[in-house]
């Protein structure tokens, strides 16, 4: 029979450190999206001057300002592609981590219980063997 030794405390600083890297992961992440929307920003339009905002038609309720939209030039346009694009693997990276860490938690806690079960069968035989013994001694019947 194969056996176990999983350490909890080991176990537990290792998913510190896994931990710290995630959130080092999540702040270059944020870094990444600041970063590209003020590329963005900075790119500009290939729209001249005053036309950088297009009105919009449609309805209005009475009294708000009309509906507008930003001109986006091309680099904007390319760097909210490649965010639209990757965003479903930022997100996966994220749940795999997620994941990993509950799944390595949920694993311990089943050892523990798994060897508290064990500890408990081999203490309930070996009270049963003592009181054989202690009757054997004494001559009690069971």
């Amino acid at each position: 029979m194969t056996s176990w030794d999983i350490k909890p405390q080991g176990v537990q600083g290792h998913l510190k450190v896994v931990g710290g890297n995630a959130g080092e992961l999540e702040k270059a992440l944020n870094a990444l999206l600041t970063a590209m929307s003020a590329a963005a920003q900075a790119a500009g339009t290939a729209v001249p001057g005053s036309q950088a905002e297009t009105k919009l038609q449609g309805p209005v309720p009475v009294g708000a300002p009309p509906l507008s939209q930003k001109a986006v030039g091309p680099v904007a346009a390319a760097l909210g592609e490649y965010l639209t694009t990757r965003k479903p693997e930022f997100e996966s990276m994220a749940k795999r981590i997620e994941a990993s860490i509950l799944g390595a938690v949920s694993a311990t806690n089943e050892y523990l219980e798994g060897d508290l079960e064990q500890a408990k069968a081999s203490q309930d035989a070996a009270r049963a063997v003592n009181l054989d013994l202690l009757r054997e001694k004494t001559g009690a019947k069971k």
